[in-house]
């Protein structure tokens, strides 16, 4: 679903980028700490958290090994990326300051494991926090994409993303809770991007990346040009400015 780092950067890159130096903020990442990025992917976060802070070591782990050699192409000096399940995270106990995790826990088979093991790894009051998109209402490259897939297949309703796990307003919060954390806070985190042209928007979902990508790989001939057909006419009416919402929540280590 999700392997080649270039594909990744130019399907959803240009909305994770704008998305981290807000996670990053809403974490309340601290000078000096040491900060654990689970589900790197292609180091976006990790980045944007060295960016921001200037003292901050960051360690990101990822399971791809396509997403780690391109995160490590990128890495600086404060910045390391290694192999790594969320569900089995190699590290010690209360071994970093704080544990982070974007786009990344709707998409793990135990979302609850792999939280019981970023609280492992965080010291007792250090911060735990997430962020998921919010597939159903929130997200309009998505959702513009899915309605229109249904309304063409409704056999592709099965496939849509806002059946992902986490993605509704309280989800994740009510997962911090029940696993221990103090302090949950929620909040929905909205950023704008706009679409060069129709083509820099349809030609992403071309490259097999995510849910969506694998549906268009998945169609025929015929079917790919009827839903490219579909979407133009969708996004010629409200243009190529859109907008996506991430929910996040962090709470603290007991």
């Amino acid at each position: 679903m999700f392997s080649d780092g270039e594909a990744y950067e130019h399907f959803m890159g240009r909305w994770s980028r704008r998305l981290a130096p807000r996670f990053v903020e809403f974490a309340g990442v601290r000078e000096g700490e040491l900060l654990l990025d689970v589900g790197s992917g292609t180091g976006v976060l990790a980045l944007a958290a060295a960016a921001a802070i200037p003292s901050v070591r960051v360690t990101g782990v990822e399971p791809s090994p396509g997403y780690v050699r391109y995160a490590r192409q990128h890495a600086g000096d404060r910045v390391h990326f290694q192999m790594g399940d969320a569900g089995a995270l190699p590290f010690a106990d209360d071994a970093f300051d704080r544990t982070l995790s974007m786009l990344v826990l709707n998409f793990l088979p135990n979302p609850a494991g792999a939280l019981r093991q970023m609280v492992r790894v965080t010291r007792p009051s250090g911060v735990v926090a997430a962020a998921v998109w919010d597939y159903g209402d929130g997200m309009e490259m998505l959702r513009t994409f899915w309605d229109t897939a249904v309304a063409l297949d409704p056999a592709a309703e099965a496939r849509d993303e806002r059946h992902m796990p986490l993605s509704t307003r309280g989800a994740l919060a009510d997962l911090w809770r029940t696993h221990g954390l103090r302090g949950v806070d929620e909040d929905g985190l909205t950023i704008d991007t706009t679409f060069a042209s129709f083509d820099d928007y349809w030609q992403p979902f071309l490259s097999g990346q995510g849910p969506a990508g694998g549906y268009v790989s998945s169609l025929s001939e015929t079917a790919r040009e009827a839903l490219r057909i579909g979407l133009r006419e969708q996004t010629a009416g409200a243009g190529l400015a859109m907008r996506a919402r991430a929910w996040a929540v962090r709470g603290v280590v007991a």
